[in-house]
């Protein structure tokens, strides 16, 4: 299973899934695209094996990835104060993969029905559902 984390800006909440996906899921191929160097380095210093910043890696990677997770920003051109462009959002769209999108509700992006929760509970939920994935592909 090949597992593609996007985050960006400080890279906190891909550095969090990493470390909780690597302690979980011996099995599951991680790789790390940060939107810029401090979010990729935050993502490496949480256990991330491979790793890259920017578009073309997204890109690169989106394609062949079986789950991506990352913040709901990740699908919306110039999202994250601008971080993800036009082509990072597309790739992930168009990906065959399942995507995974924590639902942030910051950076002029707000999701409706989604009740306020902490960052460790929307972080667990995202990795139950990998969990899910995973059992049914077993």
């Amino acid at each position: 299973m090949k597992l593609l984390v996007i985050d960006g800006q400080g890279g906190q909440l891909g550095a969090a899934i990493i470390k909780t996906v690597s302690e979980r899921f011996a099995q599951v191929e991680i790789t790390a695209v940060g939107t810029n160097a401090n979010a990729t380095a935050a993502m490496v210093k949480a256990g991330a094996k491979r790793a890259a910043t920017g578009e073309n890696p997204v890109s690169v990677t989106a394609s062949s990835a079986d789950v991506i997770i990352g913040p709901i920003g990740i699908v919306i051109a110039d999202s994250m104060l601008g971080e993800i462009t036009p082509k990072m959002a597309e790739a992930v769209g168009k990906s065959k993969a399942v995507r995974i999108l924590i639902p942030m509700n910051k950076c002029e992006n707000i999701v409706a029905g989604v009740k306020s929760a902490s960052v460790s509970a929307l972080i667990e939920d995202a990795i139950e559902r990998l969990n899910e994935i995973l059992e049914n592909n077993a």
